[in-house]
């Protein structure tokens, strides 16, 4: 994926107030507009400034933006890092999200599911309204959803200076109870913590989507979890009993004999709690000892000669 340099888009500099952003965007969307400029390429360009004003203009998403880090280049081969835009608070509902055929794959992938405001204004008039509900993201070890766990989060929240159109962010800190048995995707909702409500309206609640850390061991499907376990040949071919790790401890794994590198097993119940717990799945992975010395060499050539076999038998000549 190729990424996208919205400032450079809008011939601004990252600096710029939210004034001037709308000001360079306006300037240029008269320049590009098909119906105006008959360049073959008018179009594209149109687009894309589009595309850089959608992200620039919304002070959250910016704000989001600007944490993807500096060095960064147009068109530099890009790989966003896992769970970027967790800690940052988002008013409104997801925006963007959906495949807009106007949109390249570098917003979709990075701004698709983040919220957006609405662009209503409920404070004008004397009537009564609910605040706006908020959306953040946090990423959480896979420890906190098997046990259970309460966290002390700081979202980062954004506001625009009045006066200066500048943005900035100030910290939201929050004690936030991590359900037992939470899946990556659910989400937890607090209520009165999101936006102020107008007149004698409640304030609006946030809403907080879990993402899995990545783990050093286990990967995650639903409520089961996968590991790979590394075997010996002598343990998958005469069958062994071997310590495997779980959530939450270890277990005694019988290794069945004459298994092979991809063999699957299955420890019931070990997996995220709910109602029913999921599984985790053992992957055999048959680890061959290096012949890294005389010993080890006569001992494989032995081995080739009294237990003849032809692995690639099955494939054809």
């Amino acid at each position: 994926m190729q990424f996208k340099d919205y400032y450079h888009t809008l011939d601004i500099k990252k600096d710029s107030n939210q004034e001037e952003i709308k000001r360079s965007y306006r300037k240029l969307a008269r320049k590009y507009h098909p119906d105006v400029n008959k360049d073959p390429e008018a179009e594209a360009r149109f687009k894309e400034i589009g595309e850089a004003y959608e992200v620039l203009k919304v002070p959250e998403k910016r704000a989001a933006y600007d944490n993807l880090g500096s060095g960064l280049h147009e068109g530099q081969e890009f790989r966003p890092p896992p769970n970027w835009d967790a800690g940052f608070e988002f008013s409104g509902g997801p925006a963007g999200a959906g495949g807009n055929a106007d949109y390249s794959d570098f917003f979709e992938e990075m701004f698709g599911n983040l919220g957006g405001r609405s662009g209503q204004d409920h404070r004008a008039g004397t009537f009564s309204a609910h605040g706006e509900d908020h959306h953040a993201k946090i990423a959480i070890n896979l420890e906190d959803s098997f046990h259970g766990n309460t966290m002390t989060i700081t979202l980062q929240s954004t506001e625009v200076d009045q006066k200066t159109g500048n943005i900035y962010t100030r910290p939201h800190t929050l004690n936030v109870k991590i359900p037992k048995g939470v899946r990556e995707g659910q989400r937890i909702r607090l209520p009165g913590q999101g936006g102020v409500g107008y007149g004698q309206g409640n304030k609006g609640d946030l809403y907080i989507d879990v993402v899995f850390n990545p783990h050093p061991l286990f990967k995650v499907d639903g409520r089961d979890i996968l590991l790979d376990l590394p075997v010996t040949p002598w343990e998958a071919a005469l069958g062994a009993t071997v310590s495997s790790p779980v959530l939450g401890g270890s277990v005694d794994l019988k290794i069945p004999p004459d298994s092979q590198t991809g063999r699957k097993l299955r420890l019931k119940g070990k997996g995220i709690p709910g109602k029913p717990h999921g599984d985790q799945y053992v992957v055999l992975k048959v680890v061959i000892p290096k012949a890294d010395n005389e010993k080890a060499k006569e001992f494989y050539k032995k081995m080739a000669k009294e237990m003849p076999m032809d692995p690639r038998s099955t494939m054809g000549r």
